[in-house]
């Protein structure tokens, strides 16, 4: 009997499993879980009313998609976050409950199934797919009633005066600081809305200035990342890296009225020297009170909050204290948000190149077909035999 010989069984190929698959990075606090996002991840996170610094911060990731356990847009203001994601081909899975946050672990796999979360093959969570058209139709609706926003903005305003109109107008509670000010540039860093691209245009004013670089929490390591050192760390110091408070920056640490900071300690525990400012608001408006009271000639702001969505966006009634502090720095802030777009050459690097070339072809024919030109290439080529012979004299 004729035995054939034996051949392994081939395997049956599993077919692909629908929608997209990634390693989940989890965190209730979005600028937490950037730091730790990477390229091709899948972001979940618990964020109402998505804003476009922390979607600007996300998209950076470049993260397969994003999961949010709360409503990216709610409609009570025009929340830019969706929009941006959506624009740059990042899916939203949106409203999936904030239990998902506690089925999935970080670095769990987990795939997306249009609205549908599972990790393996279980179903966690079901949410709403979003769609660009349907974002813009919402964002068209919550411009129209912003204006209930705007009135609520304005009682923030006025009881934000109220409590701090001593700090406002006479600069009580502003700490003293060995960095010296008056009369100086300074430029204040907040990571927010394109502020690399915001970083890169004003290179030449940062050489030629030489400002005191200010950097608000995470500013500051913006400011690293373009290759400029903080002279100044102000924030309550939740979002800025160890690497940046160890570059030997001036720390201020904002506290709360009362004299409470939570990140005091984690400041002392790395053993670094600091000051304590407090105050109500924002660290931005803090930086902003510092250099004016002392003695800043101009303060160049980037990625800073400077209309009334970015501060309805904040979610928070100190967002008030940004806009009075504006008003009491006056006509020396200059906000550079969006220079970046102000102007972009239009000439590829190719076209430039293309034009360098045609112009050498240019010299070159007119060398070559002037007399003039021909007596210069006569001239050259007799220095550069000069050359050539005085080169090997030296090598005999």
């Amino acid at each position: 009997m004729t035995h054939l010989p034996h051949r392994p069984r081939r395997q049956a190929r599993q077919p692909d499993l629908p929608g997209l698959s990634g390693v989940a990075r989890v965190d209730r606090r979005t600028k937490d879980l950037t730091k730790r996002l990477r390229a091709g991840e899948i972001a979940l996170i618990d964020h109402v009313d998505l804003d476009g610094p922390a979607a600007e911060a996300l998209l950076a990731c470049k993260p397969a998609a994003v999961v949010n356990a709360a409503k990216s847009l709610s409609g009570r203001y025009p929340a830019m976050g969706l929009e941006i994601l959506l624009t740059a081909g990042i899916p939203v899975v949106d409203e999936v409950g904030p239990a998902v946050l506690e089925r999935i672990a970080e670095g769990d796999v987990v795939r997306l199934d249009g609205n549908v979360v599972l990790c393996g093959s279980t179903p966690v969570a079901v949410g709403k797919a979003v769609e660009l058209a349907e974002v813009v139709e919402a964002l068209a609706e919550a411009r129209s009633t912003v204006s209930e926003q705007i009135e609520e903005f304005t009682r923030n305003t006025m009881e934000y005066l109220r409590a701090e109109r001593d700090l406002l107008f006479d600069g009580v509670g502003v700490p003293d600081i060995a960095t010296e000010l008056d009369g100086r540039h300074v430029l204040m860093v907040v990571r927010g809305t394109h502020h690399k691209e915001d970083l890169a245009v004003l290179r030449p004013y940062i050489r030629e200035y030489r400002p005191v670089c200010i950097g608000v929490d995470g500013g500051a390591d913006a400011l690293l990342e373009t290759g400029h050192k903080p002279d100044i760390i102000v924030g309550d110091m939740d979002s800025v890296s160890d690497e940046a408070l160890g570059c030997g920056a001036e720390l201020i640490v904002h506290a709360y009225p009362d004299g409470t900071a939570p990140g005091l300690d984690r400041v002392t525990s790395l053993g670094l020297p600091c000051a304590v400012f407090p105050a109500a608001g924002t660290s931005e408006d803090v930086a902003m009170l510092l250099a004016d009271d002392k003695g800043a000639s101009l303060i160049v702001a980037v990625g800073g909050h400077s209309n009334l969505v970015e501060f309805l966006e904040k979610g928070r009634g100190g967002m008030a204290s940004t806009f009075l502090t504006r008003l009491r720095v006056g006509g020396k802030l200059v906000d550079a948000k969006g220079v970046s777009r102000l102007y972009r050459s239009r000439i590829s690097n190719a076209s430039l190149a293309a034009l360098v070339l045609a112009a050498l072809t240019t010299v070159i024919a007119t060398l070559l077909v002037s007399p003039a030109g021909k007596g210069y290439l006569t001239v050259l080529g007799s220095l550069w035999d000069d050359f050539v012979f005085w080169l090997r004299g030296l090598f005999t």
